[in-house]
């Protein structure tokens, strides 16, 4: 089975960006949200990336139906 790029309905805490990286990636939600507020103080475009993720990212409902 392969894993797709989705925001799982379960274990989401914002959006579901980081927990949908982890399921994706095969890691912890919790240390995928620890990378994303660590990237945090350093200079750059993390929270527009989250964003860009959150609106490209389909929710698990979308690749339930096929």
């Amino acid at each position: 089975m392969s894993r797709k790029l989705v925001r799982p309905r379960q274990g989401r805490m914002l959006a579901g960006v980081c927990a949908g990286l982890a399921q994706r990636f095969g890691m912890s939600a919790g240390m995928i949200r620890l990378l994303f507020l660590l990237s945090l103080l350093l200079p750059g475009t993390q929270v527009i990336v989250y964003l860009v993720l959150w609106i490209l990212m389909p929710n698990e409902d979308a690749y339930a139906r096929y």
